[in-house]
């Protein structure tokens, strides 16, 4: 067994085969990407811009033009999370346990981000901020993005979420309009063969990049970086995973996330991804790769095997393995689907997991008049508003919050720690 394990080594002749690639001047391939930084002024002057966009003073700037009343709004979140309106991640955990509270101790380094995908709209954002202090509740430590670029940088959403996942003390991600779901940022279409869900079956080959669009999707990411201090995004391709490597690589402070979408299913789809990120980590043993979004089908075992892999890269603290819990009601699973009691068994045993909540608790997401639909993602804000599903989404948004405190109650209630919203819970 031992002769057969050590055919598996990589040869030096190899390992310098791939370097000689990479490193070629003439390698048209890193010549193309480079020339996507060069469009932006070079690395240190992209990420310069990064942190200029990020500020609140800079955010504030863009909204003062496209969405004033977004500024009260914010200043509203900030004198709340300021004044403590919110509870405290102490008095919630006390507010279920009771006395019991005194005598349970929490592995810090053992607890679940709290992760609601997806808050479209901002105003949901606040609306939900309401009824989270009015119900003493928790606001996710992580937000999840899947809304056109281009449509929410023109009403202000997409600088108004920006400021505010900062002000509260979460994680975000968005999703680029690179993607052959939807006509790309110039208009054209990305995928010429997909034309949203009617052509849901030629999405088997996966949503994609194809050809030229992976650059595309590099050009689109740092339009955004620069300009909105947009970090983490949404991959949901194998071409742009390693593009987002090089990027990083290269001196780009980038972030991204892996989607369902991609269909990680097994701990062997994880071992690929996970050792080109070890290839291209930095010197710090850091990489772009924050993010891993399993596929629904996976269960508690190719969960623990895929920490296990990410552990002997160095990654535990860098990757977070993100699962869903609750996904929407329609257009995506076999339901009733709800994973809550695999994840109380999976968080005793791997840390930086997260638990992601797409959908509302399955006893009362069906009774809505709307039940939540990923297909939802797909429609435009004015497809929306004609629809009349305005209202109807932000209960679907409401439902998810509820999917979340849910998940927390059920792991205070088995001394496991979460994550919520920082700013806001661990004053």
């Amino acid at each position: 067994m031992d002769d057969l394990r050590k055919k598996l080594a990589i040869s030096q002749e190899n390992l310098e085969s791939v370097q000689k690639f990479f490193l070629d001047e003439n390698n048209p391939f890193i010549n193309d990407l480079i020339q996507v930084i060069d469009k932006y002024g070079g690395v240190q002057e992209i990420n310069k811009k990064f942190e200029e966009s990020r500020k609140l003073e800079s955010l504030y700037k863009k909204l003062e033009s496209v969405k004033p009343e977004y500024i009260d709004d914010l200043e509203w979140l900030i004198k709340q999370r300021d004044n403590e309106a919110f509870i405290s991640a102490s008095e919630y955990k006390r507010k279920i346990l009771g006395n019991a509270f005194d005598s349970t101790t929490f592995d810090e380094s053992y607890a679940v981000t709290l992760e609601l995908s997806a808050c479209q709209y901002f105003p949901f954002l606040i609306k939900g901020a309401q009824k989270t202090i009015e119900n003493k509740n928790l606001m996710p430590g992580r937000i999840i993005r899947v809304r056109a670029m281009k449509e929410q940088e023109n009403d202000g959403d997409l600088a108004a979420m920006t400021a505010a996942v900062d002000i509260i003390g979460a994680s975000r991600v968005e999703t680029l309009d690179t993607k052959g779901t939807l006509p790309g940022p110039d208009g054209m279409p990305v995928n010429i063969h997909l034309g949203g869900p009617a052509t849901i079956t030629g999405y088997f080959g996966g949503v994609g990049q194809p050809n030229e669009f992976a650059l595309k999707w590099v050009d689109e990411f740092l339009y955004y970086y620069t300009n909105y201090g947009v970090r983490s995004v949404l991959n949901i391709n194998p071409g742009t995973v390693i593009l987002g490597y090089m990027l990083y690589k290269m001196g780009i402070n980038n972030e991204f996330k892996i989607s369902v979408y991609m269909g990680n299913d097994n701990p062997y789809s994880v071992l690929w991804t996970l050792m080109t990120a070890k290839l291209f980590s930095r010197a710090d043993g850091t990489s772009p790769l924050i993010g891993f979004n399993l596929s629904n089908a996976v269960n508690n075992w190719t969960i623990e095997m895929s920490s296990h892999i990410r552990n002997n890269f160095g990654f535990e603290d860098v990757v977070r393995l993100e699962h869903h819990i609750i996904e929407t009601w329609k257009s995506i699973v076999r339901q009733p689907y709800d994973r809550t009691q695999e994840l109380l068994e999976i968080a005793k045993k791997v840390k930086n997991i997260s638990a992601k909540h797409e959908g509302g608790p399955v006893d009362i997401d069906p009774t809505r008049e709307h039940p939540s639909d990923i297909l939802d993602y797909f429609k435009s804000k004015e497809q929306i508003t004609e629809e009349g599903l305005w209202d109807h989404l932000l209960q679907n948004h409401y439902d998810r919050q509820t999917s979340i405190n849910n998940t927390a109650k059920a792991l205070t209630e088995k001394g496991i720690d979460f994550i919520a919203a920082r700013e806001l819970h661990y004053k």
